[in-house]
């Protein structure tokens, strides 16, 4: 018992040391355009050169890691790609932004003041300042040569799980695949992504994003011939993310997919 006790401590004193080390694998950037700023992060891959080329992943945050310290966004996700394993398997340029507190990945009416957050979805309007300069960025990044184009994804989780079904919705010709986690979005909009491959992640037990609004974007797709996968964990609370990350298939799927040249 001592000795498991001697192990979960050592664990607990290295893991700050663990998350430092993977934090500095993504570098600090600032995107301009105009008056206004985004700040982001960029993981490269091992040995990268501009004369080879490589899928690019776009990952939305969530609301609690909004800020301009460019390091919250780092929270959840990040150290999927930060693995040996994984970075020698899946060489890709992973690009985490960073939105503001008082800013939306989605355009859309928060109320938080009962139980569970409800929205109402506005993409017929102009995407928030977050997602503009965030879609600048990525077509920065789509127009570098040793970005491949037919291999763009992008996942979010909870805010960026709504972020990524409304990028999906402005931007209809990017992505080769896309991965929303505990979201939602407009069912107005599918339409416009219903070819693009997604796997679709909720909690059955979310009180703060109910799963049925995952449940309503998986039916708008099918009901508009898309063939979504769709995972449901039955013992998942709002961090289902943790159950989607350490699915076996999660990057495999990601990137198996590509868009026709």
């Amino acid at each position: 018992m001592k000795n498991k006790i001697r192990l979960i401590s050592f664990f607990l004193m290295c893991f700050p040391v663990l998350m430092i080390a993977q934090t500095k694998l993504y570098q600090k950037d600032n995107f301009v355009k105009g008056k206004e700023t985004l700040k982001y992060r960029i993981l490269l891959p091992d040995n990268f050169s501009e004369d080879k080329q490589y899928p690019l992943v776009l990952f939305l945050h969530g609301a609690g890691e909004r800020g301009d310290n460019n390091e919250s966004q780092l929270t959840h996700g990040s150290s999927l790609f930060t693995s040996e394993e994984n970075r020698a398997n899946f060489p890709a340029i992973v690009i985490f932004p960073q939105c503001p507190k008082n800013d939306y990945w989605s355009n859309a009416d928060v109320d938080r003041s009962g139980e569970g957050v409800k929205l109402v979805f506005h993409d017929d309007k102009k995407p928030t300042k977050a997602l503009s300069l965030t879609m600048d960025l990525l077509n920065q990044f789509i127009e570098k040569s040793f970005v491949k184009k037919e291999q763009v994804y992008v996942v979010g989780l909870s805010m960026g799980g709504m972020g990524t079904f409304e990028i999906l919705s402005r931007m209809p010709t990017t992505f080769a695949a896309a991965m929303p986690i505990c979201g939602d979005g407009s069912e107005e909009a599918v339409s416009k992504y219903v070819n693009t491959p997604m796997w679709v992640f909720h909690g059955a037990q979310d009180d703060v994003v109910n799963p049925l609004h995952s449940v309503k974007m998986v039916e708008a797709i099918l009901k508009a011939g898309g063939h979504p996968k769709f995972t449901l964990y039955n013992d998942a609370n709002h961090n289902s993310w943790d159950s989607a990350f350490s699915e076996p298939d999660f990057l495999p799927w990601l990137f198996s997919h590509q868009k026709d040249k």
